[in-house]
């Protein structure tokens, strides 16, 4: 009767590890766009200073290694980046912001109406727009037009877990020297 209560609480645990696991942050894709510019690690909402405002951040290439040299990010002028933002509840959108990469720079647009819901989207170039110089790691560019902010370019992630230096440690490659801090 012992081993059957150890079982089913081992069973649990594994469970419950198996599901935290499953429904964690994006930061290892499949194949298909792993490492790819159109790889989307995370995406933030957050209201700003002023309770008014609200901030959007969408992070690409999750897996730059953040110790070493962060100018190898890369936007690609094929990929369009929309935030689709719900105002009324019904998971349709009711406005888009949108970004993607000309030149050496992004190009913002919205937020508007967008002129069809759903998984197509098209460049709505009619709205508000504004240009922001793609940043690197050692020169920083924001944008500050019709009282929104814009920056695009490579930073640390305040989320990392260094799977290579874990597995060196693991496998006993390399020892423990103290915590990682961004």
């Amino acid at each position: 009767m012992k081993k059957t209560k150890l079982f089913a609480v081992i069973g649990t645990l594994f469970l419950l590890l198996l599901c935290v696991t499953l429904i964690s942050s994006d930061h290892l894709d499949g194949t298909n766009i792993e490492g790819t510019t159109s790889d989307i690690a995370d995406f933030y909402a957050f209201e700003g200073e002023d309770p008014d405002s609200t901030v959007f951040i969408a992070t690409i290439q999750g897996n730059l290694n953040p110790g070493g040299v962060t100018d190898n990010a890369n936007f690609d002028e094929d990929v369009l980046i929309e935030f689709n933002i719900d105002n009324t509840g019904d998971l349709v959108e009711d406005l888009v912001i949108q970004a993607i990469k000309r030149g050496d720079s992004i190009h913002f647009f919205g937020p508007v109406v967008p002129n069809q819901t759903g998984l197509e989207s098209q460049i709505i170039t009619t709205t508000t727009h504004n240009v922001v110089q793609i940043s690197t790691s050692t020169d920083t560019f924001i944008t500050n037009e019709n009282g929104m902010s814009f920056f695009a370019g490579p930073r640390r992630d305040s989320f990392y877990f260094d799977m290579n230096r874990f597995m060196d440690i693991k496998l006993g490659n390399a020892a423990p020297s103290g915590f990682y801090h961004s």
